[in-house]
Order: structure tokens, then sequence, then C-alpha cells
């Protein structure tokens, strides 16, 4: 038994009042003489015999009453000694899409919410956070329809993240026991490199299982070819347990437009076709339906009418590779000679490339400046022979580049930066045992930029990046082998495309992106995006001809948007959720060290409950001083 104020405990020192009362008789008596001396000894016998019983009765009754009280006022208790200990609970409730999963028809996210409802006392502030939101230092009143309408997002804190997190919502000192409570699904994916094993923090789980881990799930779409008519649109679909097939719809719109069955035999993914016509606007729509996660069972994609990137090519020189690089379905291709150029159409160009142009008149010089400052993409193959300063004029506004001179040895390209942005997805792997192209000929350079190509002495063949490129050689024929090597495909290909980043059939949402629309927006005009009533403003940069849009994180919606300016609809553009939670696989909780683990919520909190129970008995104590003070007046009553 402990007491709340033992202070209190030296009143039992009062006690020694009715000892002092009891015991010493004050008291004197005075002697009477009597003729019948033989009765008054009977009756005097019997006297003190009754008195001396009543008197060690009270002394006892007031003893105990007296006790009870003191003891009473010091609040006694029985408690453990956890009991004793200042403690804060912290709650982690997992809100990602794995929580749709369903137990007893209910997801699991919606189990949680109920349970933790019923759970956390009503009387107690406590702190609680998602994936996205969090709830401080609440009571249970105060939080309770916020907690009901909390929706599954995308994001997925991983263990270690929810452990950091957790720890900086604890307010008490280094005494006070921290409950971290994790209720998630635990999907494997949410294990950490590194695990926070502080032993500040008492970690308790709660792992919500599904009554079904089977799942399917509509993982990507890519263009799989097309022909003069139709293109061929490939879908991948992905499962998780034994499901053997299940039918997918395809939607322009709201229009039912194909339907196939994707079929599982050997694996755990497999592929479904569609053939969609050519140069039709469709606003897609891929569905299938099952019993698991709901959230990826569809995705959009947009397919829209493409516009052709406008690349310029100046020079009196072949420019017939060219061309065959750039097709007239994807690309607008317009050869011209230096003295037929119109300065006024450099504007309306993504990519210019000055094909081998001995030297660069000052007028030329100012467009191509103002066109790159405008964002334009601009290639510089320099021929032969090409006069140094007209050039350096230029190429000084790019990475502070300068052609030096003109070295004469036969060298070949042995060296590709394999992580630059014009090679990114082109080699699955590094090559080694590529043929080099040879240069006969080229011009050493002084510049800050990065190098593409480069020769076997680490010298520059091609640098650049951010739509500013320059060759070091020239690429005729009698001085390189370039063109017949493979690599000339990727590379000009490449830079045309990145010259006017076309929308993708769809982005991800959370990864961001940029893209760029082509149009030329007047001063304090700015594009917009929106789905039905919702519309906001993505960060964008207007150029002469074009305005680049990057969507960040800010988006939480998946579907089509539109991009519009003002009124007027540009072209359409769709969002979908990654799938990383579409695999309904877990951790295997018992291999975590320093976490406990709860079989439900109500009995982890039950047990929070009787940890910190303390019984108390002061009550009992007061029952027994007015029992004692009852039982002296029926002595004082009942005994003579």
């Amino acid at each position: 038994m402990q007491f709340k104020h033992p202070e209190l405990l030296w009143a039992l020192l009062l006690l020694l009042i009715p000892l002092i009362i009891h015991l010493f008789q004050l008291r004197r008596f005075q002697k009477t003489p009597f003729t019948n001396v033989k009765f008054l000894k009977k009756v005097v016998s019997e006297s003190r015999r009754s008195n001396v019983l009543k008197k060690w009765l009270l002394l006892l009754t007031r003893l105990v009453m007296l006790a009870g009280l003191v003891i009473a006022f010091a609040q006694p208790f029985f408690a453990e000694q956890s009991a004793l200990q200042q403690k804060e609970t912290i709650i982690y409730l997992d809100n990602s899409f794995s929580m749709q999963a369903k137990s007893d028809g209910v997801t699991l996210l919606e189990n949680a919410v109920q349970s933790l409802l019923q759970s956390i006392p009503k009387d107690q502030n406590f702190t609680l956070f998602t994936n996205d939101m969090v709830f401080k230092q609440v009571s249970l009143p105060e939080a309770q329809n916020d907690l009901i309408a909390i929706v599954p997002t995308p994001k997925q804190l991983q263990l270690n993240e929810i452990y950091l997190k957790g720890n900086t919502f604890f307010k008490g000192d280094s005494e006070t026991v921290r409950n971290l409570v994790l209720v998630s699904d635990f999907q494997r994916r949410m294990l950490s490199s590194v695990i926070d094993s502080a032993s500040t923090m008492q970690k308790h789980l709660v792992p919500l299982t599904p009554e079904n881990t089977e799942n399917i799930a509509l993982d990507s779409i890519y263009l799989d070819g097309q022909n003069s008519e139709n293109i061929e649109l490939t879908a991948i679909v992905s499962r998780k347990g034994s499901i053997k097939s299940t039918p997918v719809s395809l939607f322009n719109g709201e229009q039912l437009i194909a339907k196939t069955s994707a079929v599982f035999k050997d694996s755990d993914r497999t592929e479904v076709q569609f053939t969609l016509p050519k140069n039709e606007q469709i606003d897609g729509k891929l569905e299938i339906s099952d019993t698991g996660l709901a959230y990826d069972n569809h995705l959009y994609f947009n397919i829209d009418t493409k516009e052709k990137i406008k690349v310029l090519v100046v020079g009196d020189s072949n420019s017939n590779f060219l061309k065959r690089i750039y097709p007239d379905d994807e690309f607008e291709f317009t050869p011209t000679a230096p003295k037929n150029l119109n300065y006024g159409d450099l504007g309306t160009q993504n990519l210019i490339i000055l094909n081998e142009v001995p030297a660069l008149p000052i007028a030329l010089t100012t467009s191509l400046k103002s066109f790159t400052e405008g964002g334009g993409s601009l290639v510089i193959i320099p021929s032969e022979e090409i006069e140094l300063n007209s050039y350096n004029l230029l190429t000084s506004n790019y990475f502070s580049t300068s052609f030096i001179q003109k070295v004469d040895a036969k060298r070949p390209l042995t060296n590709i930066s394999f992580s630059h942005p014009l090679y990114r997805n082109v080699f699955v792997k590094n090559v080694t045992n590529f043929q080099y192209p040879e240069v006969s000929k080229h011009f050493k350079i002084k510049t800050t930029a990065p190098s593409v190509l480069s020769f076997q002495d680490n010298t520059p063949f091609l640098i650049g990046g951010d739509g500013k490129y320059i060759f070091t050689a020239s690429l005729a024929a009698d001085n390189s082998n370039f063109k017949n090597s493979p690599l000339i495909v990727p590379t000009f290909y490449n830079m045309g495309s990145n010259s006017l980043r076309l929308p993708p059939l769809y982005g991800v949402l959370g990864n961001g992106f940029s893209i760029d629309v082509s149009a030329s927006l007047p001063d304090d005009t700015i594009l917009k995006v929106s789905k039905g009533e919702n519309e906001f403003i993505p960060q964008q940069k207007a150029l002469s001809n074009k305005v680049t849009l990057t969507f960040d994180e800010n988006l939480k919606e998946d579907g089509i948007y539109t991009i519009s300016q003002g009124d007027t609809p540009l072209t359409n553009i769709s969002f979908n959720f990654d799938r990383e939670e579409s695999d309904l696989t877990y951790l295997n909780l018992d291999q975590l060290k320093g976490v406990s683990k709860a079989s439900s919520i109500a009995s982890l909190f039950d047990a929070f409950e009787k940890d910190n129970r303390i019984t108390a008995l002061w009550k009992w104590f007061v029952i027994l001083a007015l029992l004692m003070l009852l039982m002296e007046v029926l002595i004082q009553k009942l005994i003579p």
C-alpha cells in the first residue's frame, strides 16, 4: 500500500491522546462510609469489571476511528510501479492505399478509426498522425469528425520515418514513459534500410490483416508501335494471388470503345493490347473490377493530336542525314541556306541546327542569342574551316565556350556519358564493346560545359545540356564516320524531342515532372489546369513560343486534367497514383527488434489502462472511522 500524502501519517501521534486519557485517570475518588459493608463490596466489584471492559472498548474504537481518519487523509492506494510514472502516448495511423483492403466487409482504415474512437479515453488529450495529417494534443470529442473523415493517400512513411516523426511529438523529460503506437497493415515496403533503435521510446505495433490478400492492378500503359492508320496501346496488368483472368475495359471519356480479357498463365504479370485510330484525341481510361484494392482498378491516359516539333537546319551542307532522323509525322523539318534565312522565322522554331556554316554574321548571332534566351534549343556543328571570332561571339554565351585551334589528328570517340539526359533510357547498360566512330580533325575548345561524347584523351567531341549543344568537329563524311554510327540517331532525335517536351500518356502523382505547351502568352496571362470544379495554377515559365509547366506534389487526385488559356482549352493531361501499394505483401513483425506486438487496438489500450490503474482506499478508511463512531455510540448505550 502506498500513500499520496505520506506526510500526514505523522498525525497518528495523536493516538497518544486517548491513550493518556484512558490509562491515567486524573479524577480523584472520594470514600463514603456505608453501613452494609458486605453488600457494598459486591456492588463495587461488579461495577469495576464492567467499567474496565467499557473503558478498553472505547479506547479501541477511538484509536481505530482516529487512525482511520488520519490514513484516509493520507490517501492510501494500490498501484503497480508503472502507474506512478508520467506517460505520453503518440498514435500513428496508416492511411495508405493498402489500408483499403477489407476485413469483414469494412476497410482496414475504417476498422482502425472505429477501434480508436472506442478505445481512446474521452477525457484525455492525445496526438495522432497519419502519412499526411497531424492531430496534435486534441481530445476525442474535438477530433472525432476529423478522424472519421480520414481518406487513403498514396503516401507511405517507412518505419524509420514513423519513428523519427513520432519522436518529435513527445514533450516529456527522459523520465517520462514514451509510448508510440503504430496501427498499420505493415506492408513489406515500409521496412527501412536503417531502423531507429533508440531505447527512449516504447514501440507498440498493432497489425491489421485483411481477410483476402488477392489483388489485381493496372500497372502501366505504353504505345507499342503505329502505322499510317492505327496505333497500338499495350497495358500491363499484375496480380497478387491465384486469380486466373479479369476483363479490361477501355473508355474514351464516358464511351466504352473496347473490351478484352487479361489472362494470367505462368506469371503474375500479363499484357493486353488495344488498337486505336491514329491522329484522334482520346481521353482514355482503362478499368478492371476486383475485390482487392480500389485505387488501382483504373488508369487514366491521354492521346492528343501530336503537335509537330519545328526543326530548322541552317547551312549549305547536305542535311539529308538529319531529315531521316526527324520523320514528318513528329517533326516539321525545314532546311535553309544562310543567305535565304528569314530571321523573323527563328522565334517560331523549337530547334535550330547550325550545320557547318563557315562564318556567322553578327545579325544571326544576335538572333540566335535571343532565340535561346526565349527557351529555344540550339545545336552548333562547325565546318572544317570556321571563322573563330564569329563562332566565339556566339558560343561564349553558352557555358563560356570558345574555339581555340584546330587539331589535325585522327582520334576515336571512346567515352559516352551514359547518365546525360540525351542518353537516358537509351542504353540498357554501359556498353564496353561498342564500335566507336572516328574523327580526323577537330577543334580544341575551352568550356565549362559537361561532355556528352569525348575522345580517348577526354577532350570533348560534343558538349552541352539544357537545349544548347556544341560539336567540336565537322560531321562531313570526309572528316568523320559519325553519321554512320548508331549514336547519331538517339543523339539528334533526343535533341529534337527535348526541345518541346510533349505531354506523356500520363504522369504519376507525387513524381514531379515538366511539360511544354506550345503557346505564346501575352503579358500577365497564365495557363490554368482544371478538373471539373477544381482549378489550380501550376508553376510555369513563359518563353517566346512555349510555356513550361512544372507539376509537383500539390496534385492529390488522379484523373484527366485540362490545360487552358483563359477559357480556351489547349490540351489535356492525365495523372495516376503510383502502383507500389498494390503489392499486398507484409512484414514479419517477429523479426523486428525493440517492439511489442498487440493483437488489437482495444487490447493494447486495455493494457495501458491496466498499467495506469490506481486503486484508491481512502473511502474504506472513512467508512471504517464511521463504523467505529457508531460502535462507540452502541458501547455507550449498551454497556452500563
